[in-house]
């Protein structure tokens, strides 16, 4: 699996990189609570992980809000409560 880097970049807002791509990523504290992941930065990770497994990194939006991976994959809420419930 790819290497995934991420820096925090104050608040809600993240830099991932994969593969020399770089991501600019939104996460919500709410969102973190409710899917009870133990912080933003994990459930960041946990996202990339979850979307790299189902497309290349090239295919990822350069600039996103975690909730919009919902929109591509259905699945991706429930399988990141999961992971820690």
């Amino acid at each position: 699996m790819a290497t995934i880097e991420v820096r925090a970049e104050g608040g809600s807002a993240f830099r991932v990189r994969v593969d020399g791509l770089s991501f600019a990523v939104t996460v919500a504290d709410a969102l973190v609570q409710e899917l009870g992941a133990p912080d933003q930065r994990s459930l960041v990770v946990a996202s990339f992980e979850f979307l790299l497994a189902r497309e290349g990194a090239a295919s990822i939006l350069p600039s996103f809000d975690l909730t919009v991976i919902e929109r591509y994959f259905p699945q991706w809420r429930a399988e990141m409560r999961r992971r820690w419930h």
